[in-house]
């Protein structure tokens, strides 16, 4: 199994494509050989995980592949190459699973991965669909973790994402090191308090969290050149 997220950047006149090609892809894209699941989605600060963080100029697509050559022809393809006609700039990054726990749309999407010890670049993804009755509450919660993220030692750059504004929300990161990601997310009081509280008042309806090994990446995102993370 074979992961790849690929960000596009577009410009505001190209907005309105990228809107059209999010509604026409859900379906073209299954044709392609050797995809087992992908998602497109919205992009955003991942600040408060409402409407205002949304960033128009930014669009990801999230695809599992059975083989890494079905991954990698992804690029090759008539869908990717809609998003290379109006990109101003592309992000792509290869993931392996290296561990993964819940679900997405009912699916477990990156299988059940034996855990092994890694010591290299790491990405980590959560998603998770949040009861409308504890949208509120969880917007409340979100700016602390944020802010701690965003300062957290070893990350290298995170953005939201989420396929519709509200209630589908999620975060895609990377990150020096494995340990590092796991120092974030047990040691940071503000994110161990988060998970203590959805334990308590069952926030969401589904949720999943994954990580990753990074094995390529290559283009640009927020200023970062991801061709020289994996070198």
């Amino acid at each position: 199994m074979f992961v790849r997220l690929d960000i596009t950047k577009v410009s505001n006149r190209h907005i309105p494509i990228a809107f059209t090609l999010m509604a026409r892809q859900r379906s073209s894209m299954r044709k392609s050989p050797g995809l087992t699941f992908y998602k497109l989605m919205g992009t955003g600060s991942g600040k408060t995980f409402t409407v205002r963080d949304a960033d128009p100029s930014h669009w990801c697509v999230l695809s599992v592949w059975e083989t890494q050559a079905d991954c990698t022809a992804y690029l090759s393809s008539k869908p990717a190459k809609q998003w290379q006609k109006i990109a101003t700039a592309q992000a792509h990054i290869e993931l392996e699973p290296l561990s993964a726990k819940g679900t997405w749309a009912g699916k477990t999407p990156f299988g059940n991965p034996v855990p092994e010890k890694w010591d290299g670049l790491t990405a980590a993804l959560t998603r998770a669909a949040i009861k409308p009755r504890w949208w509120r509450e969880f917007w409340r919660s979100v700016p602390p973790v944020s802010k701690d993220l965003n300062a957290s030692a070893g990350l290298i750059t995170s953005l939201g994402i989420g396929e519709a504004p509200i209630g589908l929300q999620g975060t895609f990161s990377v990150w020096q090191t494995n340990e590092s990601i796991t120092a974030f997310s047990s040691k940071q009081k503000p994110h161990a308090d988060v998970i203590a509280r959805t334990h308590e008042t069952g926030w969401y309806s589904e949720e999943l969290f994954a990580r990753f090994k990074v094995i390529e990446a290559s283009g640009t995102f927020a200023g970062i050149d991801f061709s020289k993370l994996t070198k």
